[in-house]
């Protein structure tokens, strides 16, 4: 389980397609407290980790499968040679929890369809696939590319959030343009409620 707090940018530095594919990911983490067969969330995919170095930069290896390069963005001329990924290591017991439960597993991508400055923010406008879309509310909690985020406005299938510079600092979002298709974990809560909505209305049959 992650938090949707991003701790590092790391950078893809290797892709090699052999049966899955395999990509190595430089980073700032001491990779000496890194366990091989531990989880990182990768732009919010959880990969594990298979392999492990440094030498002028710490790297991390991860192997993705063909499933997680379709349900995703490292697929569709989404990862190549010198991307910056959002990078956070798992969740442990008593870790503060900043942002909202957030499991790795990518439900879809969305895409970015407006980018407005507001002040010294950042407001962006996305489109969900519509099967998502109902899992999505204003004030609720969404994770992209790994961060979480709260929903400002929901219209239809499109919604908008804000980025402060903090934000835009830290994460990939500082280099975010129109079309680019991020990936969108929508909250688990959300997901809960509207089976039960479903639930409650088929008059609590299983």
């Amino acid at each position: 389980m992650f938090t949707g707090i991003v701790t590092d940018m790391g950078e893809v530095i290797a892709l090699e397609q052999k049966g899955d594919l395999r990509a190595r990911i430089a980073t700032a983490y001491d990779v000496a407290g890194v366990e091989i067969g531990a989880s990182v969330a990768c732009d919010g995919v959880c990969l594990t980790v298979v392999a492990k170095g440094s030498g002028p930069r710490n790297w991390l290896d991860f192997e993705i499968s063909a499933e997680t390069i379709d349900k995703t963005n490292i697929g569709r001329n989404g990862w190549h040679l010198g991307k910056r990924v959002n990078l956070e290591r798992a969740l442990k017991v008593g870790d503060e929890l900043g942002g909202h439960i957030v499991s790795g597993h990518v439900d879809g991508v969305a895409e970015v369809v407006g980018l407005q400055p507001e002040g010294d923010s950042l407001r962006l406008r996305f489109r969900a696939p519509a099967d998502l879309a109902r899992f999505i509310a204003p004030k609720g909690s969404v994770a992209l590319n790994g961060t979480s985020l709260t929903v400002n406005e929901v219209a239809g299938v499109e919604f908008g959030i804000n980025l402060i510079p903090h934000t835009r600092a830290v994460t990939t979002w500082g280099q975010v343009a129109l079309g680019d298709r991020v990936n969108l974990e929508v909250d688990t809560m959300a997901r809960y409620v509207a089976r039960l909505q479903d639930w409650a209305g088929q008059g609590g049959a299983a």
